[in-house]
């Protein structure tokens, strides 16, 4: 995949990541990006409440705010493996419809995995966003256009894509580390304004309903 593609490294917080501006070139572009401290990401449309300061502080991670996605994602050092691909208008990824745009990223995605030795049943999403139960929380409880499933359904990879006339930024990541518990720890978990949250938090957490559908590449 990369013999067209230019080859970035940023390492930064989380909130200086998610808004890293187009790479200074007309070449397509991969940029792997390692957060410097844990972060509690919130999808785009997710309301403030979904997240608790006090319990960030104490906990010693940033909330931050991503302009894409529905759920939340969980982000510490060497946790997962980030990878945006950044397109030009042009490219010949390039793709007017988001769903079809995310495809071949996902192909390349799901050769990796299988070139490194994680298994052969892996196969990409091609429809469009499936919500799961908690996936309006929690980001990878849901499956969305392009991200690689595992046989049994696991979702692998998530990708999600912003886009202007002159770049697409797909957003795509890994766990290589993952637990309910990481996920959901900057969730309103208590007494709040959010009580429906706070119960659908306590049944993750009790349930360890997304261990089922989140893998680790250990």
């Amino acid at each position: 995949m990369t013999g067209r593609f230019g080859i970035e490294y940023v390492t930064a917080d989380a909130a200086t990541l998610h808004e890293f501006r187009p790479p200074c070139t007309s070449r397509p572009t991969i940029v792997v990006g390692e957060v410097t401290a844990p972060a509690l990401v919130l999808g785009s449309t997710q309301p403030d409440t979904h997240a608790d300061p006090a319990r960030a502080v104490s906990g010693g991670y940033e909330i931050v705010r991503r302009r894409s996605g529905g759920g939340s994602v969980w982000l510490a050092p060497g946790a997962q493996v980030w990878v945006d691909v950044w397109l030009p208008a042009g490219d010949p990824w390039w793709d007017d419809d988001v769903a079809r745009a995310a495809v071949p990223v996902g192909e390349a995605w799901r050769s990796a995995l299988e070139v490194v030795g994680l298994g052969d049943g892996f196969h990409v999403h091609q429809g469009g966003v499936e919500s799961r139960p908690w996936s309006s929380l929690v980001c990878f409880a849901g499956i969305g256009p392009g991200e690689v499933l595992d046989s049994d359904g696991r979702k692998w990879v998530g990708i999600s894509q912003r886009r202007t006339r002159d770049w697409i930024r797909l957003q795509t990541m890994a766990h290589r580390r993952w637990s309910p518990d990481d996920a959901v720890d900057g969730l309103l978990g208590h007494e709040g304004p959010d009580a429906v949250l706070a119960d659908a938090v306590g049944e993750i957490r009790g349930a360890d309903v997304l261990t089922a559908l989140i893998p680790e590449l250990g």
